[in-house]
């Protein structure tokens, strides 16, 4: 059976736009998957990356102009940018790694949910009510936001150790057992043929 860790951050507007599919990729292959968020901009000081509001303003405008794009190409909603951006992601990854730890609800639904609350639904997803609130509507006790933290923080702090030993730079990036990468929203299919095969 195939395996896929998916490396994602909890702000990140192209998680979002992942949306559910890589959880759809990896039932329609017979696939499992690791949910493993991360800090983001910690990847980008350990890979050579720039956090969005330190690059050059022309590469600042065009992300704006991508996300929007995407975000229409995918028929979803957004807000390049949104109210509560950037924000501590390290609340919400702690309760997706609890949900994960846990089980009997919908992670990938948890994920898209918090990603959905930063980044269509101007909500933090730093604050507790709005985490426990994503939380619930995916299945899982809201409890589990108040629980393990210390094992989530030492989960969330491995997945960055991880991602950078597997070559990860960004988010979403997916890495298979067998060490296909693929990186960005707009790759998910590239990950879908190669599970197929046919890459």
């Amino acid at each position: 059976m195939p395996h896929i860790d998916y490396y994602l951050a909890t702000i990140s507007p192209n998680c979002y736009l992942a949306g559910r599919r890589p959880a759809e990729v990896a039932e329609k292959h017979g696939a499992t998957i690791t949910y493993k968020p991360l800090g983001i901009m910690d990847l980008f000081g350990r890979t050579g990356g720039t956090p969005p509001g330190q690059r050059h303003i022309s590469r600042q405008e065009y992300r704006l102009i991508e996300i929007e794009r995407s975000a229409k190409v995918a028929g979803m909603p957004i807000n390049p940018k949104p109210a509560h951006w950037p924000t501590n992601p390290a609340p919400s990854s702690y309760a997706i790694i609890a949900a994960q730890a846990a089980g009997g609800g919908d992670l990938a639904g948890l994920v898209a949910g918090i990603t959905r609350a930063c980044w269509a639904e101007e909500k933090d997803v730093a604050d507790d009510v709005v985490i426990k609130a994503c939380l619930e509507e995916a299945g899982f006790d809201p409890s589990l936001a108040d629980s393990g933290l210390l094992a989530g923080a030492q989960t969330y702090e491995q997945n960055l150790e991880d991602a950078v030993n597997a070559g990860v730079f960004g988010a979403p990036f997916f890495v298979t057992d067998d060490g296909g990468r693929f990186w960005g929203q707009d790759r998910i299919g590239q990950l879908d043929m190669y599970l197929a095969g046919k890459l």
